[in-house]
């Protein structure tokens, strides 16, 4: 039996984060999650390329512009999206999630999901590294153990 699991090295990984500016002391935090677990699992600084858009539903169309330019290896994304008094939050999350995944197996580009959805702004800077770990690590290093299978599957046809 043979069996691919992905390493934990961004040693030699061209990643890609696109973080959203709109709740920024949210997505910051995030971003420095990721960025740290990037460096401390080898990546170098110019192997990381830092998009910055103005709200979660303009992750899509950065990730996807990202991928189509073929620097990425694999792309974060980080953003906050939480819930108002209308609708729109479940729009949103949904269209960005969808989108998201499908331009992951469109491209054949891990994509680590750093997007936070939550109720209140406690809830999400709790989730940004304070009471529940660091969304943007989680997604850093799912993006890293991806891109590390995908090589390996790759290597091995």
């Amino acid at each position: 039996m043979k069996e691919t699991i992905g390493k934990l090295s961004s040693s030699g990984l061209r990643i890609g984060i696109v973080v959203s500016r709109f709740n920024s002391s949210i997505t910051e935090r995030l971003l420095e999650g990721a960025i740290d677990v990037l460096r401390r699992t080898g990546a170098a600084d110019s192997d990381i390329e830092v998009v910055r858009v103005p709200g979660s539903f303009e992750i899509p169309l950065a990730a996807k512009s990202l991928a189509e330019k073929g620097f990425c290896q694999a792309i974060v994304c980080l953003g906050a999206i939480i819930k108002g008094q209308t609708d729109h939050y479940s729009f949103l999350a949904s269209g960005v999630t969808n989108s998201l995944n499908a331009i992951s197996v469109e491209h054949r580009v891990p994509i680590g999901y750093g997007i936070i959805t939550a109720d209140t702004v406690e809830q999400a800077l709790d989730r940004a590294g304070l009471k529940h770990g660091n969304k943007g690590v989680d997604a850093a290093l799912s993006a890293i153990e991806m891109a590390n299978v995908l090589k390996e599957l790759k290597a091995d046809s």
